[in-house]
């Protein structure tokens, strides 16, 4: 009997520690999941917001942060300051946009650097500096360019400068122009002869390519040549063209100038070349397009092309073919 009770009790021992370590086994799951690593400054806010909304404490949210973000993420004190930010009404879990320093640039300043720049568009950021010695180089610049959006252009270059007359006439021009075009077409274009006169530069040196001659590396002399500029020598040329092409091409001798009657003789020449290489076009009519030059608008050369019955049509003062 008294083997058997020991028995019993031995069993029971036994039972209660099976019981006993299947409850810590209950009470003790392992942690198999890892901190969330790096998260957004507005993630963990938000989460201490939603805590806060369910009337956890700073330390309580404080354990809950670490628990899955990991110890380092926020101290105690400043998930204490985010709870009082919560409580005083804040709702943004973002940072606020800083002030930063304060601008230099006022108002009136900017009205007076722009003054300056409408006295003298060619002021440059150094000259311009020198008006207001109380700012710096830099911080003009920065006004000048960004605040007032001011780009500093070259001039551009143009053949002439033309007056409002000058403008006037060229627009007037310009319509009769098309106006014609629109009624006689293609037709019109190819009617008309025009002309100018350039100087020509001749007997230049040959240049450093036309020079070339064939050698070997270990020739033992290469071709020299001496630096120079173009020929100083030129002769001027009347050059008259269509649509089609060159027409003729005078050139005058040295040393004589383009009277009326030198340029009447050239026109003779012309009227014989489009004889020659514009088959019709004589009896077609002529539209003759000249600028007004002196020798151009004489009274000699007007009655020769009223003689050769060609149609004149006015080029403005200063115009381009």
């Amino acid at each position: 009997p008294t083997s058997a009770c020991a028995i019993d009790q031995y069993a029971s021992n036994c039972a209660r520690r099976s019981i006993a370590c299947s409850t810590v086994v209950q009470l003790q799951p392992i942690n198999m999941s890892a901190a969330i690593e790096n998260p957004a400054k507005c993630e963990v806010r938000s989460v201490i917001r939603f805590l806060y909304a369910k009337n956890h404490s700073a330390a309580e949210i404080h354990r809950e942060l670490c628990a899955v973000y990991g110890p380092n993420i926020m101290s105690e004190d400043v998930v204490r300051q985010w709870v009082r930010f919560f409580k005083d009404g804040r709702t943004n879990v973002h940072d606020e946009e800083r002030s930063g320093r304060p601008s230099l640039v006022s108002d009136d300043l900017l009205n007076k650097v722009n003054e300056k720049l409408c006295e003298n568009r060619r002021f440059t950021i150094t000259e311009l500096s020198g008006h207001f010695p109380q700012v710096s180089r830099s911080l003009i610049h920065e006004i000048v360019t960004e605040k007032l959006g001011y780009k500093k252009f070259c001039a551009r270059w143009v053949p002439k400068l033309l007056t409002d007359d000058h403008k006037t006439k060229r627009m007037s021009s310009a319509i009769d122009f098309l106006s014609r075009y629109e009624l006689e077409g293609a037709e019109f274009l190819n009617r008309i002869v025009t002309g100018d006169e350039t100087w020509v530069a001749y007997m230049n040196a040959e240049t450093k390519q036309q020079s070339m001659q064939w050698g070997h590396t270990a020739s033992p002399s290469k071709p020299k040549k001496a630096r120079q500029t173009l020929s100083a020598k030129k002769v001027m040329a009347m050059v008259f063209w269509d649509s089609k092409g060159i027409l003729l091409i005078e050139f005058m001798e040295r040393g004589t100038t383009i009277t009326s009657e030198v340029y009447c003789e050239t026109l003779k020449w012309l009227r014989r070349a489009i004889q020659n290489k514009r088959r019709g076009l004589l009896t077609c009519g002529v539209v003759f397009l000249h600028d007004n030059a002196r020798p151009h608008t004489a009274r000699r050369r007007s009655a020769l092309l009223e003689k050769f019955d060609w149609d004149i049509f006015d080029q403005p003062r200063l115009g381009s073919k």
